[in-house]
């Protein structure tokens, strides 16, 4: 396989970085778009492992930085849930002029979420995966304000995020309390795998559950046996990449 750099403009005018993993020969069966997890990149392991896998198996996988992460412009202060689903819309959409447009969409952890919402918006999109998907961002966002003691009165905050200090924006912490994932979840209508680990600390298997619960066939759900949230171990990112790509086979062009 092979991986050349990309850039991109979103919605605000700000350049985006992603990478784009190729198969090593031929035409991809076809393309996939990569959500990261909150605050993570386009760089972190288990996004890298995945992303590879799916292309060993003939998939073009684009990976992005959202807004002010990673390599791309912006202010991360400055984004909010929102602006994330808009991001990957403008991510498909470059796809679609340059590349092809995605038919699969992969998100882990909050990603996961912003590709559930983005999936609505994005009408060359057949199937839909999610990794370690939170179902209630009401929790994420209190998790935030528990940090954040002025936040109402400053507008911004720094918190710890995986062991690192990130400056948010109080409007991202309102937007995740107006997100109903139920009902985003119901309404989707394409095709679902959700990936979730009995392990998940970060994010309990129960988010998986209430997802999978709410979903409209065709679902299915794939456990990733003792796999952290990050999906740090090389052998899980490999394990759930190849399985993806199979799942993904098999939705994009059903029997």
């Amino acid at each position: 396989m092979h991986t050349r750099k990309i850039t991109f403009d979103n919605a605000s005018g700000h350049q985006l970085a992603a990478l784009l993993d190729m198969p090593a020969e031929g035409e991809p069966v076809a393309y996939v778009l990569f959500a990261h997890c909150f605050t993570c990149s386009k760089d972190y392991k288990g996004v890298v492992r995945i992303s590879k896998a799916l292309a060993a198996q003939g998939f073009g996988v684009l990976r992005f930085d959202f807004t002010g992460l990673g390599e791309s412009e912006g202010d991360f202060a400055e984004t909010t849930f929102s602006s994330n689903v808009d991001d990957l819309v403008a991510a498909a959409e470059f796809m679609g002029g340059e590349l092809e447009a995605p038919k699969v969409l992969v998100g882990h952890s909050l990603g996961g979420a912003a590709a559930i919402l983005a999936a609505h918006r994005i009408s060359s999109v057949v199937a839909v995966a999610t990794l370690a998907a939170p179902a209630n961002l009401n929790i994420l966002a209190g998790r935030l304000r528990s940090q954040t003691g002025d936040l109402e009165g400053t507008g911004e905050a720094v918190v710890v995020i995986g062991g690192r200090s990130i400056r948010i924006g109080k409007d991202l912490v309102d937007d995740l309390e107006t997100v109903n994932m139920r009902e985003a979840v119901s309404r989707m209508g394409k095709a679902l795998l959700i990936c979730h680990s009995p392990a998940d600390r970060t994010v309990d298997i129960e988010s998986a559950v209430e997802i999978f619960s709410a979903a409209q066939h065709p679902k299915s759900f794939l456990s990733v046996g003792d796999a952290d949230h990050l999906c740090s171990n090389p052998e899980d990112g490999r394990y759930i990449g190849t399985m993806l790509a199979t799942w993904a086979t098999r939705a994009i062009s059903p029997s």
